[in-house]
């Protein structure tokens, strides 16, 4: 059954079809324009969720005036998908003033374990005029 939380948060998230069902988990259902050409969910696809969930998960940890970045992912394909929804949960492991350490499973609706990732974000004082991410 499909989450009927927040939905994309941009045009990138709205054309995926990314939904939040908290700031930790964001899903999408697999759809044509999502599959590579070999007839498999594009890697590309759980990139993006690891990356946006890793995101979520420690906007909500940051501090008044405080903006965040990707530095690095490593994300390991364990297997795909070619039907139903993916679902990618993520936990951070440490924060400190500067940086965060998180980690990411990508799974299929089914429990299989599609992929892991491990992400890095740069903490850093939000400059005046950046847009502020709307709450998930």
């Amino acid at each position: 059954m499909a989450a009927e939380g927040p939905r994309g948060l941009d045009g990138l998230t709205r054309w995926m079809g990314l939904r939040w069902d908290d700031p930790n988990t964001v899903r999408v259902t697999i759809r044509d324009e999502l599959m590579n050409l070999g007839g498999l969910l594009s890697g590309v696809v759980a990139y993006t969720l690891v990356d946006y969930c890793m995101g979520s998960t420690l906007w909500q940890h940051r501090n008044p005036g405080e903006a965040i970045a990707t530095t690095h992912i490593s994300i390991t394909y364990l297997q795909t998908a070619t039907e139903g929804d993916v679902i990618c949960a993520t936990e951070m492991d440490r924060r400190n003033r500067t940086s965060a350490a998180l980690r990411s499973e990508v799974r299929h609706e089914d429990g299989r374990l599609l992929a892991t990732a491990q992400g890095t974000y740069a903490i850093f004082p939000r400059k005046r005029g950046m847009h502020e991410a709307p709450a998930s």
